[in-house]
């Protein structure tokens, strides 16, 4: 681990960066120079992490794991591929592996597209062989020194992976594990952490989700359940989504003895009520906040609208390739932002707001919309392992 990551907020000099070092940033950009792997590369989460990482300035696609059934088969007969693009050509006869360390040891990087009933056993065992991974799976979310990171909100919250790999038994110098946030959590947050680096702490949030069919994998909810309907449970959601604002929209506090941990915005406690709905939408997961801040008086309905679409972050100024220019588009017309129309935006890695109005029970009300397969699942998890490279916290 590079001992250049001191601070809660990260790095600066990003020439300390061991990858940087031996990749220095004018070449990454020639070809790809990190290799990577891809845990679960046959699922839909998987064939996702491949369409986008099979043009990546920077990753190489190195090594692909799945099942025992598919371990041994090109990539190509393998997969059941779902994607709206064809197999990228880097990905087709790649050899299949199964999920052991072993087969991964030459890659820098580890992306777990795992389904949570596999991705527990597996990750730990690829953190316990000094490798990084960045998991889309929500088994390790909850644990106190793996960070849940939406790239757009809480980079910082890398700060703790030292202390990670040094509680782990044995300690690691490379290995650790962070998670990226659930899929409706991960589209709410990002415009939510705009509205806090302007005007300060929410202390109440009430969101309603109506979350497309994808985010339920493949195949999904049966079609008799979810045409001409709403389904107005999802299992485990609203307590995923309740408690993951907490811990990414917190700080991370440091003890008398040195140790770091989440503070779960303990500073000014939120209080977070969420419903969470299944529609039949295929892609893209839509909801209505509601806020109140801690400042009063409160931020008008212009000054939000303004703080949105100004919104800049870490992940843009650093330069990390998947970034888009843009992260939040604010629409005026009363009718947007919508699934069909606005999914799309940033090729899926942006969140669309609109409706932004005065609440007559909180603050402050608005629709966000974010593309659930992409900013909400990969992309994601790319763009945080693309902090991590130049931070440092990616050891050579």
């Amino acid at each position: 681990m590079s001992s250049s990551l001191t601070e809660a907020e990260g790095i600066t000099d990003y020439s300390t960066s061991p990858l940087l070092a031996k990749y220095p940033r004018h070449s990454m950009s020639d070809g790809p120079s990190i290799k990577i792997g891809v845990l679960g590369a046959t699922g839909t989460v998987g064939q996702r992490f491949i369409t986008l990482l099979a043009n990546h300035p920077w990753f190489v696609l190195h090594a692909l794991g799945a099942s025992p059934r598919s371990a041994g088969k090109p990539y190509k007969t393998a997969v059941n591929w779902k994607q709206t693009t064809r197999i990228p050509a880097v990905a087709q006869d790649l050899i299949v592996s199964e999920c052991k360390p072993e087969f991964f040891s030459e890659c820098a990087i580890i992306f777990s597209g795992l389904d949570a009933d596999v991705a527990g056993e597996i990750e730990g065992a690829f953190r316990a062989a000094d490798l990084a991974v960045f998991s889309n799976a929500k088994n390790y979310r909850r644990d106190p020194l793996v960070p849940l990171i939406v790239p757009y909100a809480n980079p910082s919250h890398l700060a703790i992976v030292p202390q990670q790999q040094a509680e782990h038994s044995p300690a690691l110098k490379r290995g650790f594990i962070v998670t990226n946030a659930n899929c409706s959590t991960t589209g709410i947050v990002i415009p939510l952490s705009a509205l806090e680096k302007a005007f300060g702490p929410i202390e109440s949030l009430i969101v309603t989700t109506m979350q497309a069919i994808s985010g339920g994998g493949y195949p999904g909810v049966p079609s008799l359940d979810i045409l001409d309907n709403v389904v107005p449970h999802i299992g485990g959601e609203e307590e995923k989504v309740e408690w993951e604002v907490l811990k990414i929209l917190g700080g991370i506090a440091k003890g008398d003895d040195g140790t770091r941990s989440f503070d779960m915005h303990s500073k000014t406690p939120l209080r977070v009520s969420a419903a969470c709905n299944r529609v039949p939408v295929i892609d893209g997961h839509t909801a209505t906040v509601s806020v109140r801040f801690a400042r009063r008086p409160p931020p008008s309905p212009q000054q939000v609208r303004e703080a949105l679409r100004s919104f800049t972050c870490d992940a843009q100024t650093l330069g990390c390739p998947t970034a888009p220019s843009k992260i939040i588009d604010v629409h005026e017309e009363p009718d947007r932002p919508q699934p069909r129309l606005d999914r799309y935006f940033q090729d899926g890695a942006g969140v669309s707001v609109g409706r932004i109005r005065q609440c007559p029970v909180l603050d402050i009300k608005f629709v966000c919309l974010s593309n659930n397969v992409s900013i909400g699942a990969a992309t994601s998890s790319i763009i945080n392992a693309e902090l991590a490279v130049l931070r440092g916290v990616i050891a050579n």
